[in-house]
């Protein structure tokens, strides 16, 4: 048996297809394939608020391609989720229609407190310890997600409108910022020895990057520290000397700002990568809703 999970976010879009094993009474996951493709729909949702006939044409030829994929594996059942960029287009709608109607593929524009949520079911806490405090820190092309847990449980959770292709853009403001630092700040002072965990294909990529042991956290000075050794190359030296692709050179660095503004205010100074994202979130979301 095979799920499919879709992820339309700012910067890129993604497929998952994963074999699901079913192991007495338990039920997981692997990866078979993995497909991202760099769209970039926010350059156009956060500055222009529409996305563009010729990004739209993408957006459909790759959801044609994603579903045509889908069938030569045998997929039985998938969700297809989009994130901040086509929440705030004006279009966004016709073109879950046209998807509907070309692609043959039904897609559910998510709010950032579901989108929280849906990352969250990938059981990024299934290897830490449930008694200590933690934040969630999910920072996207277009958001930010931040949860809060302690024991288990999840205090709160509130989605900014702070992300990378925005701050690239010039579309961040300083009314955000402040808010999301407020919020960090009132929610958190009251939790001692608070770690962060992380998610999101920049803090992935930043860990590969930091060459600490898988399992063990990254930490706020090494964090900061690769920030500074990054920002030292241009945007042309990260791609052709440190070997970083196109569209993660350029992103890498407003993420590292976000994460390290998050960490500085709610005074976390390790931070976990389990190097799982949106896509896993959706099928363990799928793995749960036909085990019910």
């Amino acid at each position: 048996m095979r799920y499919a999970a879709i992820d339309i976010g700012s910067n890129a879009v993604r497929l998952l297809i994963a074999d699901i094993i079913e192991n007495t009474g338990s039920v997981s996951f692997k990866k078979n394939t993995l497909i991202r493709v760099p769209l970039r729909l926010g350059d156009d949702a956060f500055i222009q608020k529409h996305i563009s006939d010729k990004k739209a044409a993408e957006l459909l030829k790759a959801m044609q391609a994603f579903r045509n994929l889908m069938d030569v594996y045998k997929v039985t059942d998938y969700l297809a989720y989009a994130t901040s960029a086509m929440r705030e287009a004006d279009n966004g709608d016709e073109l879950v229609k046209s998807i509907k109607e070309q692609a043959n593929l039904d897609l559910e524009i998510v709010h950032g407190s579901k989108e929280a949520s849906v990352i969250y079911a990938s059981h990024i806490d299934q290897n830490i310890d449930k008694s200590k405090n933690y934040l969630y820190i999910d920072v996207g092309g277009g958001s930010t997600e931040l949860s809060l847990f302690s024991a288990g449980e999840m205090i709160v959770s509130r989605s900014f409108n702070i992300g990378t292709i925005r701050i690239l853009d010039n579309q961040d403001t300083e009314e955000t910022w402040n808010d999301m630092r407020d919020f960090v700040r009132d929610n958190t002072r009251n939790f001692k020895q608070l770690s962060g965990i992380g998610t999101g294909g920049n803090i992935n990529k930043l860990f590969r990057l930091s060459e600490e042991k898988e399992g063990l956290p990254l930490s706020f000075a090494k964090l900061r520290q690769l920030y500074t050794y990054l920002s030292s190359f241009s945007l042309k030296d990260r791609i052709n000397v440190l070997g970083l692709n196109q569209d993660r050179a350029d992103v890498i660095i407003p993420a590292c700002e976000i994460y390290l503004t998050v960490m500085k205010n709610a005074n976390i100074k390790n931070i976990y990568v389990p190097r799982v994202g949106m896509v896993d979130g959706i099928i363990q979301t799928l793995i749960e809703k036909n085990l019910q």
